[in-house]
């Protein structure tokens, strides 16, 4: 079956900086799109960013800048590099799998998250 698997979260300062991985297996992952989403307590979940099979990137505003999405299609691994991170920026963030094809909004498989909290 298909498992996304995120690591790499824990608690950092304020304008430390962090790096998710996540790890795919079960799926084809050069034929997906890989997203980066987040979700703080109480809020509904965000868009951070996306990777398409080029390597083509796109990021939420509130990231720009400051958030890099890169992947490799060898180790079937999304990578989520976070610099200059505030208290803002504390959520459990996830990884999805999207079939290339499919329209932006509809992905396939979801990891179970990795918590990021930023501390003043």
């Amino acid at each position: 079956q298909v498992q996304l698997v995120e690591s790499g979260g824990g608690l950092v300062h304020t304008g430390d900086s962090l790096r998710l991985s996540c790890a795919a297996s079960g799926l084809t992952f050069s034929n997906y799109v890989m997203g980066w989403f987040r979700q703080a307590p109480g809020k509904e979940r965000e868009f951070v960013g996306r990777i398409r099979r080029s390597g083509n990137t796109y990021y939420a505003d509130s990231v720009q800048g400051r958030f890099t999405i890169s992947r490799d299609n060898v180790k079937n691994t999304v990578y989520l590099q976070m610099n200059s991170l505030k208290p803002e920026d504390t959520a459990v963030y996830f990884c999805a799998a999207r079939f290339w094809s499919k329209p932006i909004n509809e992905y396939d498989y979801w990891g179970q998250g990795t918590q990021v909290t930023v501390s003043s």
